[in-house]
Order: structure tokens, then C-alpha cells, then sequence
């Protein structure tokens, strides 16, 4: 039985089925890290919002408290003593610097959530990236391996262009210059 000749270009179709599959494999960690990022920056930001949402009910209810105390005020001003009248201006001044301080807090628990919104898009667009990179790093793994079995270089060109993109992709994985 006489050996087969190999031909020379299975040599580059091996090498670049292994560089597709190395990135390939790559590309699914680094985009499942980034999923896992992007859940974690999702579940913080929602507790951020949550801690927005309570300082605000909080806040309400000193603001409801100083209105009711004003109209108290209002009402009594001719029969009340001074010293009542005093102590419900300190209650009605406690209570508008505690609104103040609610106000102060909520705005920077609303600026950390949005940053943390912000991170997560941006971790997002880095795991879709990795996605892409995978899909069609894995359909040219797949063109390849056909056309080995067929011996057929049509196949390995189409796979190399599906590698591209998928390359393309990849790198854009980590440094995000597609839009």
C-alpha cells in the first residue's frame, strides 16, 4: 500500500483550525466572565435604588411631618405660648435639615447607581463581543473540519473568512473599537 501524499495546505488548514479554536475557547471564558460582571454591576446598581428609593420614602415622611408642624404653627399663632411656638420652629428646622441631608444622600446614592449602570452596559458590549467572536469562530472550526474530510479547499476559505470576523471580534472583545 503506497503512502498518500499529504497535501501542503491541510499543514495551514490544521494550524489555523487550532488558532480558531484556541481564540474560540478564549472568547466563551472572557465573555462568560464578562456576563457575570455584567449581572453583579446589574444586581448592585439595583440595590442602589433600591437604597434611593427608601432615603426617599424617609425623606417624605420629614417633609410631611414639617408641613404638618407649619400648619400646627399656623393655626396656634395667636394661642399658643412662646415656648410651644419655639419648640415647633426647632421640630420644623430639625426637620428641614434632615430633609436637606436625605436630599444631599440621594444624590449620590443616584450617582454611584447610574455609574454602576454605566459600567454594566460597558461590560455588556465586551461579553457581546466575545459572543460574536465565538459563534463565528466556532462556524469556521466547523468549515474547517469539513474541509478536511473532503479535502476540499472551498470550505477551508470559507472558514477563514468566518475566522476573521470572528478574530475581529475577539480583539474588539477587549478593546471595543466597533461600535
Amino acid at each position: 500500500m503506497a503512502e498518500e501524499k499529504k497535501e501542503s495546505w491541510l499543514n495551514y488548514l490544521a494550524l489555523t483550525t487550532v488558532i480558531f479554536a484556541v481564540c474560540a475557547t478564549l472568547a466563551t471564558l472572557k465573555g462568560g466572565g464578562y456576563s457575570t460582571k455584567a449581572v453583579m454591576s446589574q444586581s448592585q446598581a439595583s440595590d442602589q435604588w433600591a437604597y434611593y428609593q427608601a432615603k426617599s420614602i424617609k425623606g417624605y415622611v420629614y417633609e410631611l411631618q414639617k408641613e404638618k408642624f407649619e400648619v400646627d404653627l399656623k393655626t396656634m399663632k395667636g394661642s399658643v405660648s412662646r415656648s410651644l411656638a419655639s419648640d415647633l420652629e426647632k421640630k420644623i428646622d430639625g426637620y428641614a435639615q434632615k430633609i436637606k441631608r436625605y436630599d444631599g444622600e440621594k444624590a449620590d446614592i443616584m450617582k454611584k447607581a447610574q455609574e454602576l449602570e454605566e459600567s454594566r452596559d460597558t461590560i455588556q458590549k465586551h461579553a457581546g463581543a466575545f459572543g460574536m467572536a465565538a459563534m463565528f469562530l466556532q462556524i469556521a472550526i466547523l468549515l474547517s473540519s469539513i474541509s478536511a474530510l473532503m479535502k476540499q479547499k472551498y470550505f477551508w476559505y470559507l472558514g477563514m473568512g468566518s475566522g476573521i470576523f470572528g478574530l475581529v471580534y475577539f480583539f474588539n472583545g477587549f478593546f471595543l473599537f466597533l461600535r
